[in-house]
């Protein structure tokens, strides 16, 4: 299988897969989860080293640790230097040291079939990407969900609400009928001190909160708050919403000055979940 090789174990997370399996157990075995109602759509994770974030990451994956899901769909910014819009891998598989994680080139193809129709592009394939923002949740999902799953990656560098838009509707298309996770790459503000961090994190995640795509996006760009993955998570929220989501819960909050205990440039990380919640009817 044409697997594509982590550019990062071993300096992001651990590279010895007894030491990665046990510190991502800690991380999710540590979360204080409040109780979540209804099915789980989808989560919003940090993507910071794991010592960073590693923390808050565990919360994310809580809420889904024991469920099983067919196909998960990673949506992440991209930060290396690529001048497409979308993108996602040329290989067959993401390799940890935890093992492969097999991508679901059907719906990759089917993806980047209606990307292309509705936008006029699709996916484009890269590979040996240097890009961590996706890889770095994989291990968590290799520990917490039950049985295999296959991947459908995707990496945003388009800065327009239109793509994020239309990215989130079409991939719910293709998630429909089926049993899947998406899961949201992003961390907050970075480099502000702790206060300036706390109170640009706070609206922002408060446009999650709301389940609000647009004020998202719009707390960037009015600088009330920042999301390096903000177009990532937007089109998780679009997603979400057609699959009958109806509530977003912050899982949990902290910045990197918590670990360093350097408070005076922080990065900001924040762990939510999607849920679909029914309504219960009373039959007396």
């Amino acid at each position: 299988m044409d697997t594509r090789p982590s550019p990062i174990a071993g300096r992001w997370y651990p590279g010895d897969s007894r030491q990665l399996a046990s510190s991502v157990d800690g991380y999710v075995g540590a979360a204080e989860l409040p109780e979540i109602n209804g099915e789980v759509i989808a989560v919003v994770a940090p993507h910071a080293g794991h010592v960073y974030s590693g923390p808050v990451a565990g919360y994310a994956f809580g809420a889904v640790q024991g469920m099983q899901f067919e196909l998960v769909a990673v949506v992440s910014p991209m930060h290396q230097p690529y001048s497409q819009p979308l993108l996602t891998s040329a290989h067959q598989a993401y390799q940890t040291p935890l093992g492969s994680i097999v991508i679901d080139l059907d719906a990759v193809a089917e993806l980047d079939q209606q990307l292309q129709a509705e936008l006029g592009f699709g996916l484009t394939q890269v590979r040996n990407d240097a890009e961590h923002s996706l890889e770095i949740e994989l291990p968590f999902l290799q520990r917490v969900i039950e049985g295999e799953f296959r991947l459908l990656p995707v990496m945003v560098r388009d800065q327009s609400t239109q793509v994020a838009e239309v990215l989130g509707k079409t991939l719910a298309k293709i998630l429909s009928g089926k049993t899947a996770l998406i899961v949201a790459s992003t961390d907050l503000s970075h480099f502000y001190n702790q206060d300036q961090a706390v109170k640009l994190d706070q609206e922002m995640l408060r446009q999650l909160e709301a389940f609000d795509p647009l004020g998202v996006l719009k707390a960037e760009e009015e600088g009330k708050g920042f999301a390096c993955g903000r177009y990532a998570v937007a089109a998780a929220l679009w997603a979400a919403k057609e699959l009958g989501a109806n509530e977003v819960k912050i899982l949990k909050h902290a910045t990197s000055g918590e670990v360093t205990g350097d408070y005076t440039g922080v990065v900001g990380y924040a762990a939510a979940v999607i849920t679909r919640r029914t309504s219960e009817v009373s039959l007396n």
